[in-house]
């Protein structure tokens, strides 16, 4: 769960919720029943073939490099695209709203101190530290969730004051400024809906096998358990908890779009450039708005807290899994007799390396219009499905199917 909920849930789901409303929480209860296929379906088969990574799994199954190869340098650019720099720029993004600090200075300062701590520290660490963050990031999210939803009057509150949330200055002869119809709806139109529901239940799952089911990210924190037992009832209890962000991270978005709504729903460049430096729009500032506006200051440092939890334990969960992947799978295919100290530095370089990557992707994602959770599933919707069919693939022959 806290390898998952990064900066970019936070703040990109919390935009596309006041953009777009219910719709987007469907990605994360879709989790909820994958979750449980990782556990009983996957995990079993994963464990029997005594594998690390993913790609290693491949290579077992089918013999071979290629394959092996192809998923490796597949997950890494995944990472580098939709996982790390968008984490990084969310964070930082938060920052600048909630501090006031220059985002690249800030960006700086996230991207070290979350690498020395998994450089340092690995994949011990890393989990151990997750678990304290987890329970951080619920109780704190919770709690800004009641402030916002009692300050809007609720849920019935927060249907009449979303629907009328359109900002004085608009673009003529647009309805760009408008609330959508269906917003309070998350089972939309299959014609004219912007997440049609047949999508939301087909294509969605794909995604989500891979994120689940197939991602080193996912996959290593089961693999670490002690035992099935241990990996199944963490699939459970990650389950349950994939339920909440729709509570404390998408209704909170569309409430701060309620409370704020010439701030969060401008349309006007000029107008959405004097609000939050962006001509594309102020969406992504609507969850650190909230905790701006709405927190008294110890609060605010709680959630402050909260979002800075939230992004060290999902960039450490990557640059660990980023790093196993690229030295048992890649570096040892090279170098086959590498000893332990060898892959240890190794996958250090490498991280600092897919950091400095990372945050050179940063503008391009500035730019993107739609929002970074829709910049982040179109990625995915076209480079993961192929790597789904492999790896399913390999579950039906290794049952025999």
């Amino acid at each position: 769960m806290s390898s998952n909920v990064g900066s970019t849930l936070f703040v990109g789901m919390a935009s596309s919720g006041a953009s777009g409303g219910l719709a987007v929480g469907g990605f994360e209860w879709n989790a909820t029943w994958v979750l449980i296929a990782l556990g009983w379906i996957f995990m079993p088969v994963y464990i029997a073939s005594g594998v690390i990574t993913m790609p290693e799994y491949l290579k077992k199954r089918f013999g071979g490099h290629r394959i092996q190869m192809y998923m490796s340098v597949l997950s890494l650019l995944l990472y580098i695209l939709t996982k790390i720099s968008t984490d990084i720029y969310a964070g930082a993004l938060f920052i600048q709203v909630a501090l006031g600090w220059d985002i690249y200075l800030s960006t700086i300062i996230l991207v070290v101190v979350t690498a020395i701590f998994t450089i340092a520290g690995g994949l011990t660490a890393v989990i151990y530290t997750d678990t304290l963050q987890a329970i951080i990031i619920v109780i704190g999210a919770l709690t800004l969730t009641f402030i916002s939803f009692h300050k809007v009057g609720w849920y019935p509150g927060l249907e009449m004051k979303y629907m009328e949330a359109i900002p004085q200055v608009i673009i003529p002869n647009t309805t760009c400024h408008l609330p959508r119809n269906d917003a309070f709806h998350i089972l939309r139109d299959p014609i004219t809906g912007d997440l049609p529901w047949p999508g939301l239940i087909f294509g969605v799952t794909t995604l989500s096998l891979f994120a689940w089911c197939n991602d080193q990210i996912m996959v290593q924190r089961s693999l670490s358990a002690k035992n099935l037992s241990h990996a199944k009832g963490g699939s459970i209890l990650a389950g349950y908890l994939k339920l909440l962000p729709m509570f404390f991270v998408v209704m909170p978005g569309m409430i701060s779009r309620a409370l704020y709504p010439d701030e969060i729903g401008c349309v006007d460049p000029a107008e959405c450039m004097k609000y939050c430096g962006s001509e594309m729009g102020c969406a992504n500032i609507a969850y650190p708005k909230l905790v701006i506006t709405l927190l008294p200051v110890g609060l605010k440092g709680l959630m402050i807290a909260v979002i800075m939890a939230a992004l060290m334990s999902s960039l450490t969960s990557i640059f660990n899994s980023a790093s196993t992947i690229f030295t048992l799978d890649i570096w040892l295919y090279f170098r086959k007799n590498a000893k332990d100290r060898e892959l240890v530095i190794v996958g250090r370089v490498f991280t600092a390396l897919l950091v400095i990557i990372s945050i050179l992707w940063i503008p391009v994602i500035q730019h993107v219009s739609s929002g970074i959770v829709d910049y982040v599933q179109s990625i995915n919707s076209y480079l993961t499905p192929t790597t789904d069919c492999h790896i399913y693939s390999c579950y039906l022959l290794q049952e025999g199917q």
